[in-house]
């Protein structure tokens, strides 16, 4: 038997450690200074671009075949956690570049991950994920966007509805119908530029939060396409799209326990500060059980979260086939209504002061708030969880 030190089932290692520290010392640094000017002025956030590209954590889960830092998923997760705790707007940088350029890494051939992936790894560009449409939500596979095939092209026609940072994206991945008949499996994948002829992209959504990150619609209006840009074989895209989101819901679990922990990090300090009735409010047992009930709610999205994460890298890596498909589901759909039990109390723990903009608190307990809805609601989630059980 080992010794009880060397007993490392339950624990992130050091360099994941040691990555924590370092990302939460630049969010503290380089990005939190902005989070309120960013959200107020509902203006992308390029300070926190620029940090995070110059300290290479903007796309983080790149392969170093294609030039990238070649981290693992739950490196990936611990990034935009820490970035989400000052920032969540800012967090979406190294979010949806992975959402985005995922279906490139599992299925594009090769040349597509040499073309794509080298100027995301070094910082040139951002990648987006178009799958939504106006009528076509939760149900994705009901979308309208075509794509035919006209010699050596394609000819995409279609309009892709919330799609985050578009506008600011060089490149999206694009799934649009080929063959109608089919429903799911006549959706195809492709990768699409800004600067193809034809794209175009609506105003800014207005937001309840994560107002740092544009949501735009995309037009596709006769997009002439290479056929080299079909990611995988056609009629597979649905199938890329959901086997993609089996690994990214969990970047957005880890968003919302970054929001989380910055919510109960202020509360905690607030409530130690903050005096009534002789005493600091800290000191009260009510104010108490709500902290303790914040602190495990949010624990266990993590462990949720992180075992989550761990069985995208294993199957990453050519692992056997893992229940991922439910984890992923559960980590998403449990962290993100945490974090939002958790930003309203810590609103309630800071009373009036909590409903104000002079404090970070009501921000986070609006941006939580979209983590239970994209990426799949968490009433689909619960779909996809009681399809999967393990």
């Amino acid at each position: 038997m080992a010794g009880t030190a060397d007993f490392d089932l339950y624990r992130t290692s050091e360099e994941h450690d040691m990555l924590r520290d370092s990302v939460r010392s630049l969010a503290e640094a380089k990005i939190a200074p902005y989070a309120a000017e960013v959200d107020e002025e509902a203006r992308f956030p390029q300070e926190a671009r620029d940090a995070l590209t110059l300290n290479d954590l903007h796309a983080v889960h790149v392969p170093e075949a294609y030039d990238g830092a070649g981290a693992d998923a739950l490196a990936t997760v611990i990034v935009i956690e820490e970035v989400a705790r000052v920032c969540a707007s800012s967090s979406l940088i190294p979010a949806v570049n992975k959402l985005g350029s995922l279906p490139v890494i599992l299925s594009g051939s090769e040349e597509l991950k040499k073309k794509y992936l080298a100027p995301l790894a070094k910082g040139d560009a951002m990648f987006s994920y178009c799958l939504s449409e106006p009528d076509a939500g939760s149900d994705a596979a009901g979308m309208k966007t075509k794509a035919v095939r006209d010699g050596d092209d394609y000819v995409l026609n279609g309009v892709k509805r919330w799609i985050t940072n578009a506008g600011v994206s060089e490149y999206y991945t694009v799934m649009a119908v080929t063959d109608p008949e089919k429903r799911s499996k006549g959706i195809s994948a492709f990768v699409v530029e800004k600067s193809d002829p034809g794209v175009s992209f609506g105003a800014p959504e207005k937001k309840l939060g994560i107002k740092g990150s544009p949501t735009r619609e995309v037009y596709l209006d006769n997009v002439r396409i290479p056929a080299d840009r079909l990611i995988g074989a056609e009629g597979t895209g649905f199938a890329t799209a959901m086997q993609t989101l089996d690994h990214t819901r969990i970047t957005i679990a880890a968003q919302a326990l970054g929001i989380a922990q910055g919510a109960l990090d202020y509360a905690k300090g607030y409530v130690q500060e903050r005096k009534q009735f002789g005493k600091p409010i800290g000191d009260f047992q009510g104010v108490q059980f709500m902290l303790a009930d914040m602190a495990m709610k949010l624990e266990a999205a993590r462990q949720l979260t992180y075992a989550a994460a761990a069985k995208s890298e294993r199957i990453s890596a050519g692992g056997k086939p893992e229940d991922l498909t439910f984890f992923g589901a559960a980590a998403k759909c449990y962290a993100s209504d945490a974090a939002m039990e958790i930003t309203t109390d810590a609103v309630q723990l800071l009373g009036g002061y909590g409903y104000t903009r002079d404090y970070p608190l009501e921000r986070m307990m609006r941006d939580a708030k979209i983590t239970q809805i994209y990426e799949g609601t968490n009433q689909v989630q619960r779909i996809v969880m009681a399809r999967n059980l393990p």
